[in-house]
């Protein structure tokens, strides 16, 4: 398993299909995983630290382990089936939970929870940017400083 670390989300143009962006904290790898709107906009909502009057849905997620007093370990993308992600929540008592990767990944930003990637995943979907592309990257960090959350709306 390889440790990932957030990259950031944006809406792909012209799809308007929203990609969460993650990378390789010990590598050069990038792995974009396409997503709904809805989970794009639970992540960038956390991302940005916007603060909702009622709980969404991975907020909620979080409450109740944390009531139950139970603690996510991990989040690992463990396959790739069929251009399909699949994640597991790892939860503190070695109970493995299946999930999609972007639900995983906003419920891994709200406990401070390290993702993980299976190394044939990586080698599988995962891209090496050349420096010209490292540029963009650095674009799309920017447009993310300057994306609101209604642009996923």
């Amino acid at each position: 398993m390889r440790e990932l670390k957030m990259v950031g989300v944006r809406v792909e143009l012209p799809t308007n299909q929203p990609v969460v962006l993650l990378k390789e904290v010990e590598g050069e790898r990038y792995l974009p995983i396409w997503i709904g709107t809805v989970e794009a906009a639970a992540i960038h909502y956390k991302q940005q630290n916007v603060q909702i009057t009622r709980p969404l849905t991975h907020d909620l997620m979080r409450d109740i382990l944390v009531e139950l007093g139970v603690e996510l370990t991990a989040v690992e993308l463990v396959e790739l089936r069929d251009t399909t992600f699949y994640a597991d929540l790892v939860l503190d008592n070695d109970t493995r939970v299946s999930a999609r990767p972007s639900d995983a990944i906003a419920l891994a930003l709200r406990t401070g929870t390290k993702v993980w990637c299976a190394e044939e995943v990586l080698d599988e979907a995962g891209i090496s940017l050349p420096d010209k592309q490292e540029d963009e990257v650095e674009k799309f960090r920017e447009f993310l400083d300057e994306v609101s959350p209604d642009d996923f709306a």
